[in-house]
């Protein structure tokens, strides 16, 4: 590990240890007397600049629209992706960005703290428990109903109950039935990147003009970070295995933004640097293979069949689902097997 991951490591855990005991969400015992709660403007909060992690909170954008139709959502976030991401979103009113590196952009930093606190919201969610801006974000917003993220107990009964995504929608339905107003009991929103019928179209423009036919399409990411990543000689015996089992698809595959490619360039390649044109490509194709990485979550969130490929992180917390996605722990099975839920993907297509 580099001296600046170490540093950075370091500080995450020295601020979330700083911040644990940072506020408590409000959660009412049952049969309190409490008014009827008006929710209108609504402040959720994810400091994190990651497409991936960005991606996530859609499923909770979806839930608290549902249960609060009408009401007008900010966005807490870091870097400069989001606005690419959410803008499909029409409640959505600010995506307040916090500088990814606060010391270089100090005034820039403080003013958006100012902002929180000038503006007063009906409820503020901070969506992942161990993040430490997050929490402080809650804490020094200004709101009569807050969840800090780490104060209830997610039944483990409910489907996908660790997800990453899921979480957050549990725990908010769980702060519902204790303020007294109903719970929705569907199955979690999926990822939704909400591309429109004309971006679905040049998807598919884009699509046949790589390969130049109309067959339908696999496709795979074959990049990830760090030990995410399979290495070249693993996708090349994977991709002679893809060519082999389905000799009438074709195979494209999606290039990261560093142009790399883990299969030497075999494949014809889409490459591009607009995140909703990559998203509209991949919904073009049949299925989308990929390790754990934020275009496997853009697959996803695109309405694409995802198959997520994982060594290293838990599935059980990252995986893809919705629109027949799933992901499949390499470390635990076998290429036979791999094969097999790619094929009954596309022939329930």
């Amino acid at each position: 590990m580099s001296v600046s991951k170490k540093i950075n490591s370091f500080r995450r855990s020295l601020m979330r240890s700083l911040t644990r005991g940072i506020g408590r969400s409000n959660n009412l015992p049952a049969g309190t007397p409490r008014d009827p709660i008006v929710v209108q403007r609504v402040l959720i909060c994810r400091p994190n600049h990651r497409l991936g992690n960005l991606l996530l909170i859609t499923p909770l954008l979806q839930e608290v629209t549902a249960v609060f139709p009408g009401c007008r959502i900010d966005l807490l976030v870091k870097g400069g992706v989001a606005p690419v991401i959410f803008q499909g979103y029409d409640n959505i009113d600010r995506i307040i960005s916090l500088p990814k590196k606060p010391f270089k952009e100090l005034l820039r930093y403080l003013r958006v703290w100012v902002s929180l606190k000038r503006t007063r919201y009906d409820l503020v969610i901070n969506v992942v428990k161990g993040s430490s801006s997050g929490r402080l974000a809650t804490k020094f917003s200004t709101a009569p109903y807050k969840i800090f993220g780490d104060e209830t107990t997610i039944d483990p009964g409910l489907t996908g109950h660790q997800h990453i995504a899921r979480y957050p929608v549990y725990q908010f339905r769980n702060h519902l039935a204790a303020w007294g107003i109903p719970p929705r009991t569907a199955d979690t929103p999926p990822l939704d990147l909400r591309l429109t019928a004309a971006e679905r179209a040049a998807g598919q423009t884009l699509l046949h003009q790589l390969t130049g036919n109309d067959r339908k399409a696999i496709s795979v990411y074959t990049y990830a970070t760090g030990d995410k990543c399979y290495s070249s000689d693993w996708w090349t015996t994977f991709y002679t295995r893809l060519k082999a089992e389905f000799p009438h698809y074709n195979i494209v595959e999606v290039l990261p933004i560093e142009n790399i490619s883990m299969l030497s360039f075999q494949a014809p390649t889409f490459y591009s640097k607009d995140i909703r044109a990559i998203a509209a490509f991949i919904a073009a194709t049949a299925v989308f293979i990929g390790a754990d990485s934020g275009i496997m979550h853009l697959a996803t969130s695109s309405h694409a069949p995802t198959v997520g490929l994982f060594s290293i992180t838990d599935p059980g917390a990252y995986q893809p689902y919705g629109h027949r996605s799933l992901g499949i722990d390499t470390r635990h099975s076998d290429p036979d097997r791999w094969i097999r839920t790619i094929r009954d993907i596309l022939e329930q297509a």
